[in-house]
């Protein structure tokens, strides 16, 4: 029996692969395509069984896999350290796949270009970050700083800082980017706030700022665009 028993989970466990090579990745579920990159199962589940139970766990499915801590994934039974670790490494490297397209040098005149570069990394966070991207005076895209963490508020950002970085790598145009943990980009009072008096010291220094992205769950705001800028 314990033989019969191995030789049918062996089936059950390569069966995402099997698909995988008669139909290809697009046809596979999102348990199957997680269940071949952590490759096993255990003795009362298969791989795909305990991929289900970790995107159960998940509160928005795949997309939620970068909310899970390595703790919450382990709480899984049959999800130890090291299939846990690979789950989150399946997430980072998502994210950096978002990013590969957009890199150093690359103009940023259009907010989408800009949340499409920071959106992967921004939208999963739990609590505001705001960064501050720099632009040569061909627009182009030559580094990134974070200001701040925690909350945008006008009386917590320093221009200052912001400037002095800015000037530190001779970037001519600075574009604000923040994100807002419930998902809902819409900018609030302090928000605003927080952009004029920026762009206010940005004018006597000569460094413009072009515009201010809030980054909600897959979704943005461009402050530029809204005329708030």
């Amino acid at each position: 029996m314990i033989i019969i028993a191995s030789i049918k989970e062996t089936i059950e466990e390569n069966r995402p692969y099997e698909k995988f090579i008669a139909k290809g990745p697009k046809a596979l579920t999102d348990s199957e395509l997680l269940a071949i990159i952590i490759r096993t199962g255990t003795y009362e589940k298969t791989s795909v069984s305990l991929c289900e139970n970790v995107l159960r766990l998940s509160k928005n499915g795949i997309a939620g896999l970068a909310d899970l801590s390595i703790n919450e994934l382990t709480k899984v039974k049959g999800i130890g350290r090291v299939k846990a670790i690979q789950i989150k490494c399946v997430s980072e490297l998502s994210k950096r796949i978002a990013k590969a397209g957009i890199s150093y040098k690359t103009e940023f005149t259009s907010p989408d270009i800009i949340a499409k570069y920071y959106m992967e990394d921004m939208r999963h966070l739990k609590t505001e970050h705001l960064i501050v991207a720099m632009l040569n005076t061909k627009h182009l895209f030559i580094g990134d700083f974070e200001l701040s963490k925690g909350t945008v508020n006008s009386s917590v950002i320093s221009p200052r800082e912001a400037y002095i970085e800015a000037l530190k790598s001779d970037a001519v145009y600075i574009i604000l980017i923040h994100n807002h943990p419930s998902g809902d980009p819409t900018p609030s009072r302090e928000d605003i706030i927080a952009t004029s008096r920026m762009k206010e010291a940005g004018l006597i220094i000569g460094i413009t700022l072009i515009d201010h992205i809030i980054i909600g769950d897959n979704k943005y705001i461009s402050l530029k665009q809204q005329g708030l800028l």
